[in-house]
């Protein structure tokens, strides 16, 4: 079973600073029908304008992560990390038993934008902790893994039983993915088009719930790039 999350029918945030979708319900963006997927509880397209931010805001019980895809953002919390995240890099932050954050826009001129993804953790009330990394682009057409239960090199460990992949895919490129029984998938579709299946067509924006299916046959209609979460 696929169900397609239209980008146009997400919930949106928008003021002077920030231009935030909602593919989940979150903050005063509330539907009964999307309050999540298995442990994903947000997925947050984020446009954030130069020299603007997030200020000081505390999180406790929440795996976050950070997918930056233009620009840089900066980031401070009470653990005593100071960084900057760049496009190729992923942040991950179990906020566990309590944190505060910032996280702002040091660009004078570019905006950043990202996804801020939030999973429910697996165990509650951990020591809260930081992870940042550089991580491998991959070829066109191969599955690089940015975050996983275990960690290791190149990628992110998070409290959850969920593993983060990202993909390019050039005009015509495809992959397959196998999906294991009783685990579920979502696909996001960063930039370009996607058809799933040879059945189900995916644009920019687009998030696609995959449940009691053998296994997902990408091809990309047009240069193309995709976060897939396989999750218990």
């Amino acid at each position: 079973m696929m169900t397609l999350r239209s980008a146009q029918d997400r919930g949106l945030t928008q003021n002077d600073w920030l231009t935030s979708y909602h593919s989940f319900s979150f903050s005063r963006y509330i539907d009964r029908r999307y309050m999540g997927f298995r442990s994903l509880r947000v997925i947050n397209e984020d446009w954030i304008a130069a020299n603007s931010g997030f200020p000081t805001h505390p999180h406790d019980n929440m795996e976050i992560i950070t997918y930056v895809i233009e620009g840089d953002l900066a980031h401070r919390d009470s653990m005593g990390n100071v960084e900057t995240i760049h496009q190729g890099e992923i942040q991950a932050m179990s906020a566990g038993s309590g944190i505060t954050h910032s996280e702002f826009n040091p660009s004078t001129q570019q905006q950043t934008h990202l996804y801020q993804i939030w999973l429910l953790p697996q165990q509650q009330q951990l020591q809260p902790s930081y992870q940042q990394i550089s991580y491998h682009q991959g070829q066109e057409g191969e599955l690089t893994r940015l975050a996983d239960a275990e960690g290791g090199e190149g990628r992110v460990k998070i409290n959850q039983d969920a593993r983060l992949y990202r993909a390019c895919l050039a005009k015509h490129q495809q992959l397959h993915y196998p999906i294991a029984q009783q685990r579920g998938v979502w696909l996001q579709c960063v930039r370009g088009e996607l058809q799933i299946n040879k059945q189900l067509k995916m644009q920019t924006g687009d998030g696609l719930a995959v449940e009691e299916e053998a296994g997902l046959q990408i091809q990309a209609t047009q240069a193309s790039e995709f976060l897939l979460f396989d999750l218990a």
